[in-house]
């Protein structure tokens, strides 16, 4: 086992220090090597070296460098050094964290770093928290509790009848919703086609004079980081109303919640900690490694009744018991690399983090306009549309960037224009990355245009 994981450690070593001289995209060859994992499964053993030599001459070549400085791809970011190798520790140690009494470091961990996210995003001291897969999985645990508070009032116990002859929930969404929200709204029968959709300005923000009649059965979603624009639903104005009328707030923020661990950015989030229930990644602007989520909830009673069961089996101490806030029964400590990228940066290494990030992505637009190129959205945040032209010819500058492998960036269709969107995450991305990617960006558009 020693010499294994050593052997395994230098391999995953060399994998990250040659990040930054490959190209972001696996490269023909690398893909087709994929072939020789085509095979039966054997009827013998095999040692665990050949299995990790094998996995990391086919595997490693054949993946996308979003671990390295220049993929702006999606929201993705890396794996900050202390997320990563704690990660790997907790590899080790193999615990089941969703009871205590199975993990007492994985339960402590979850307590200091709930204290730590609650105090920096500015959210509501002593709500409930759930440690989870993604966002998508963090909206089905926020909106799970909405739907039980708003059911509760009327006395309908919806986890133990479900919804056959529930009272209806009306639920109020913006025109450019994230799929995530639809999708947790499907799992948790409340249907993606049912919401009403409420009217969004030039920038994907919801028009809060377009709101419909709201009142105390109504979910109303909103958004704080559009996948496209990186704007704002206009919370405050929104919120207010949504609270006189005794609706349920919840926020889909992936990555726009983390504007508020930062004085430059923390304007976008006004209001917001007024919610109800917020959703967000650790895996995007936090950089830890897959997979981590964070639900959040004002009154953690309401995504307990949602999420907890017991049996006669589990042991329910004294002690906050991971389990009764999450979708999930066994799974990963990943709390323990959320505490971790938290304790490594500090307050400070987080605001900068956000910080630079932003001026990275405002770097981008400022470079690419001065070119001509038209940029779509105002960059508020992290997030980058830039249009090439032609629908046509924007894919075609888009393929060619990809297959240059400098850095690697992904199409949209937002608003009727075809675009690249550029969203700028990891901590490792550096200005020198930044003007490498912008030169080979203008040289390949230059290029394709001519």
């Amino acid at each position: 086992m020693e010499r294994l994981l050593q052997s395994t450690a230098a391999r995953a070593i060399d994998y990250l220090a040659t990040l930054e001289n490959r190209a972001v995209a696996p490269s023909a060859a690398a893909l087709a090597g994929l072939s020789r994992l085509d095979e039966s499964l054997p009827d013998e053993s095999t040692s665990a070296e050949a299995v990790i030599t094998l996995l990391d001459e086919v595997g490693s070549p054949a993946t996308v460098a979003s671990a390295g400085s220049r993929f702006f791809g999606f929201v993705v970011g890396g794996s900050l050094p202390a997320a990563l190798a704690a990660n790997w520790l907790a590899g080790a140690w193999d615990q089941n964290a969703g009871i205590s009494v199975l993990s007492p470091i994985a339960a402590k961990l979850e307590e200091v770093a709930i204290g730590w996210l609650l105090d920096v995003l500015h959210l509501p001291a002593g709500a409930g928290v759930g440690f989870v897969t993604c966002a998508t999985q963090a909206n089905f645990a926020g909106l799970a509790a909405a739907r039980h508070a708003l059911l509760a009032r009327q006395g309908w116990d919806v986890e133990a009848q479900g919804l056959f002859g529930a009272p209806p929930i009306r639920v109020v969404v913006g025109e450019e919703v994230h799929v995530s929200v639809l999708k947790a709204l499907m799992m948790i029968g409340l249907g993606r086609e049912r919401v009403i959709k409420v009217p969004v300005d030039g920038q994907g923000r919801m028009k809060p004079e377009a709101l419909p009649a709201l009142d105390e059965q109504t979910i109303l979603c909103l958004q704080a980081g559009n996948v496209n624009t990186g704007s704002f639903d206009p919370a405050s104005a929104i919120i207010h109303q949504a609270k006189a009328a005794g609706a349920w707030v919840h926020v889909d923020a992936a990555f726009g919640l983390w504007a508020a661990a930062t004085p430059r950015y923390m304007h976008l989030v006004e209001g917001i900690g007024e919610a109800d229930s917020w959703a967000t990644d650790a895996h995007k602007w936090l950089n830890v490694p897959y997979d981590s989520g964070l639900v959040f909830v004002r009154d953690p009673k309401h995504l307990r009744a949602a999420m907890a069961v017991n049996a006669a089996y589990l042991v329910d101490g004294d002690r906050r018991d991971p389990t009764h806030y999450t979708p999930d029964f066994s799974r990963r400590a990943r709390g323990v690399e959320v505490w971790a990228a938290l304790r490594s940066l500090g307050r400070s290494g987080l605001s900068d983090l956000i910080e630079r990030t932003c001026q990275h992505a405002r770097r981008f637009a400022d470079g690419l306009g001065a070119a001509g190129y038209q940029i779509l959205n105002d960059v508020v945040l992290n997030q980058v549309l830039v249009s090439f032209g032609d629908a046509e010819t924007t894919r075609r500058v888009i393929a060619a960037i990809q297959a240059d492998g400098t850095c690697w960036c992904g199409g949209t269709v937002w608003q009727d224009k075809t675009a690249m969107r550029i969203s700028v995450s990891s901590w490792a991305t550096t200005a020198e990355d930044v003007e490498q990617s912008l030169d080979a960006m203008l040289q390949v558009a230059a290029t394709v245009r001519a």
